[in-house]
């Protein structure tokens, strides 16, 4: 699973959005915060803030784990 993770999080630096991360908004007491998909049955929660001194967006990890510990 870590080479996993690994390759996921260089796919998130290159491109947040890319289809095979399947990048979404979530809602309810997550509201506000996005995921993707890091494997089959894990989960990624994150922020995409602005850095006020560069001006440039950064990706905050928040969360890592399957599908059910995460939601």
């Amino acid at each position: 699973m870590q080479k996993t993770l690994e390759e996921t999080l260089v796919q998130m630096q290159n491109d947040i959005f890319a289809a095979s991360l399947h990048t979404h908004k979530l809602t309810g007491p997550l509201f506000g915060l996005r995921a993707c998909s890091c494997g089959y049955d894990c989960r990624i929660v994150f922020s995409i803030e602005l850095n006020q001194l560069t001006g440039k967006e950064e990706i905050f990890l928040l969360n890592i784990g399957t599908h059910e510990e995460i939601y």
